[in-house]
């Protein structure tokens, strides 16, 4: 069967999370002692004991996802003496988790995605003023009704598309009037239900505008390869291979939206049967029943969920 590896972005992040595996296997170890020298700190500490309200800051999230997902790649490559591309056939993240694909494919190294992505927080943070920004979920709204309501709420101000992650779940982002009037409005649409997001910074969106020319100078600072296995970018739902493009869409998703659902159903139609959740939680696990219930979904984050998937090999 045709495997893709997908990665998960914030939101899945968890206080302990990796603790067993660099426990169990070197090859975590390794990964968490190398992003701490890559960021001059113990991020390492944050991340197995917290505080929570450190691991929630989007600097510390950002690497610290992207080094719980390159653990358990690392792990499963080494237990089962099979590189990335002997093992899956395609690889998606969804938004910072494009940084632990790309990382995965050989890329990007791990010291380099662990920097970028500390910038890529600290930059998302400093580009809106807490407060001015925030998100919203739209549960049981489609694309078109999302974009009316968006197209409504805006009022002038940035009030768009942040995220398309499945059937009936798309995520608004802007202004935090706007986000407001959209929530109110989307109760007069027929939505199911909105909600606001705990998010400290409307991301993908026009008003991370400036966040996104940081990274398109980080990015054209940083060398790059060709990924070993092609990954379906988030802005295009479609595989990426050259460098140039990789530097073009990451600085392109900084403000655009997060094709999520579109992605998987691009791998589903290139043949993958099985999308396998590398690293925390099992978010884009559900979120892949929720498109295709064709595909197979499973989550690997864990020595048990390692040990089951080395054995299912």
């Amino acid at each position: 069967m045709r495997r893709a590896f997908i990665f998960p972005g914030q939101g899945s992040q968890k206080v302990g999370m990796g603790q067993d595996l660099q426990r169990a296997f070197g090859a975590a170890r390794e990964v968490f002692e190398e992003v701490d020298e890559a960021l001059g700190e113990k991020l390492s500490t944050i991340i197995f004991e917290g505080p929570e309200e450190a691991l929630r800051l989007t600097r510390n999230t950002q690497p610290a996802l992207m080094a719980m997902s390159m653990a358990v790649v690392r792990v499963i490559e080494r237990e089962s003496g099979k590189k990335i591309a002997d093992l899956a056939q395609a690889l998606a993240g969804h938004s910072l988790g494009e940084y632990s694909a790309l990382a995965a494919a050989g890329a990007l190294s791990l010291s380099d995605a662990a920097r970028l992505l500390r910038l890529r927080g600290d930059a998302m943070q400093q580009a809106v003023p807490v407060g001015e920004g925030a998100m919203a979920a739209l549960l049981g709204a489609d694309i078109p009704l999302a974009e009316e309501i968006a197209g409504a709420a805006a009022g002038g101000e940035v009030c768009g598309l942040a995220n398309d992650n499945a059937v009936g779940q798309v995520v608004l982002s802007g202004a935090k009037p706007a986000i407001d009037r959209a929530v109110a409005l989307a109760g007069e649409k027929g939505v199911k239900k909105a909600v606001l997001l705990p998010v400290s910074a409307p991301f993908h969106c026009a008003m991370m505008a400036p966040a996104a020319e940081i990274m398109a100078n980080a990015l054209a600072a940083t060398e790059l390869n060709p990924p070993m296995v092609p990954v379906f970018a988030n802005v295009s739902a479609a595989p990426v291979r050259e460098p140039d493009e990789i530097r073009d869409l990451l600085e392109r998703q900084v403000t655009a939206m997060v094709r999520w659902r579109e992605s998987v159903l691009a791998m589903g139609a290139a043949g993958v049967g099985q999308l396998v959740e590398v690293g925390a939680g099992n978010v884009l696990k559900t979120l892949t029943r929720r498109i295709d219930r064709e595909l197979e979904a499973l989550a690997v984050g864990t020595v048990e969920e390692i040990d089951q998937f080395l054995r299912a090999l």
